[in-house]
Parts: structure tokens; sequence; C-alpha cells
């Protein structure tokens, strides 16, 4: 359990905390944190049983990587929302039918993030609108 809490950076999508953590027996230990708002990931599917895979240039890495489309939930916005908005802007398609497929946490040593997995079907071109940011 958590017994204090210090953030110690704030950004535009994530905080930093340094949090005191009680431990069973009495004993406390620290650790840092990243605070992030989730995301969703989208598997689209075509009719020929391929799945869109988008090559996205990742700083953190200096490469390009190939990646499903997803996105960081906004707040207020339900995964699936974020899903059909993420998929229609990065890979510019739409989905008629969509499956949760579950989540996960990505790395719960030092982050909350949580993915939120949805399955696209019966796909449809549309128009791409990348974020600024984004090299796809």
């Amino acid at each position: 359990m958590c017994a204090e809490s210090k953030t110690i950076y704030q950004g535009k999508l994530i905080q930093l905390h340094h949090e005191k953590v009680a431990l069973p027996g009495g004993k406390h230990t620290f650790f840092d944190i990243v605070r992030h708002p989730g995301g969703a990931v989208i598997a689209a599917i075509n009719e020929q049983e391929e799945i869109c895979l988008l090559k996205q240039w990742r700083h953190a890495l200096q490469e390009y990587i190939w990646e499903l489309p997803a996105g960081c939930l906004e707040t207020g916005e339900s995964p699936l929302s974020t899903a059909r908005r993420e998929l229609e802007e990065e890979a510019g398609v739409t989905a008629e039918q969509w499956h949760e497929l579950g989540q996960l946490c990505t790395s719960p040593g030092f982050c909350n993030e949580i993915l939120y997995l949805f399955e696209a079907r019966v796909l449809t071109g549309s128009t791409i609108n990348h974020d600024e940011a984004e090299q796809l």
C-alpha cells in the first residue's frame, strides 16, 4: 500500500511519481512509478485474413518498428472509442465488427499502463489523419 506519493515529473502524457510503499511486517520501500492513461490496440483483419501493421518511427528506440494500430485513451474516452478513432486516424480504416480481446499491463514493474486489445473486421477504407508527431 502506498504510504506517500510525490510527483517528480508532470508531462503531457505521463507523470512520474516517487512512492513510499508499506510492506507486510511494517517495513517500507520506494518505487518510481510512471502513471499513464492507457491505450487501445487494434488487430484489424481484412477479408483475406491479413492483419494491418504500421511501420512507425519510435524515438525511444531510434528506429522504425512494425506495430498494430494503437493509441492513448483521452480523458473520458472509452477504450472502444479510442480503438475506433485510432484505427481511422493511423490506418485510414473503419470497421463494422469489433470484438474485445482483453487487456494487458505493459510494464507492471514500474508503470500502470493498461492496453485494451480489440479485433476489428469488415474493414472499409477511410481518410488517414495522422497525429502531428506520428511518423508512419
